[in-house]
């Protein structure tokens, strides 16, 4: 698994223009709960298909971004927190300890 920096808006849109699935994992670089989730998810997020994006966000460096994300996708704002991405619609949000790269793909396999 690759992540792909989210730093901008612009990047949004190609997320929900992308024809299949994509993983948007916001992260606070202040929070060791969000430390924990992070490291976990990579883990196993070796497990993700190859050609599934899988964006990261900093949300302390880049707040706007959070904030659109959670108006565009009709999200609650949360750190940390995993969306699952297709076809531009937000098809799964996770947070905190609920965070899981198991249940994100009995999404993508469904």
């Amino acid at each position: 698994m690759e992540w792909i920096p989210l730093e901008t808006a612009a990047q949004l849109e190609e997320i929900k223009q992308h024809p299949g699935y994509s993983i948007i994992f916001k992260h606070s670089t202040r929070c060791s709960i969000s430390m924990m989730a992070k490291r976990r998810f990579e883990l196993d997020g070796d497990n993700l298909p190859a050609e599934m994006p899988v964006y990261f966000l900093d949300l302390i460096r880049y707040r706007d971004i959070s904030n659109k994300i959670a108006e565009d996708f009709k999200v609650y704002h949360e750190s940390p927190q995993l969306l699952l991405i297709k076809h531009g619609e937000c098809i799964l949000d996770q947070s905190h300890g609920q965070i899981s790269v198991d249940e994100a793909l009995t999404m993508v396999v469904a």
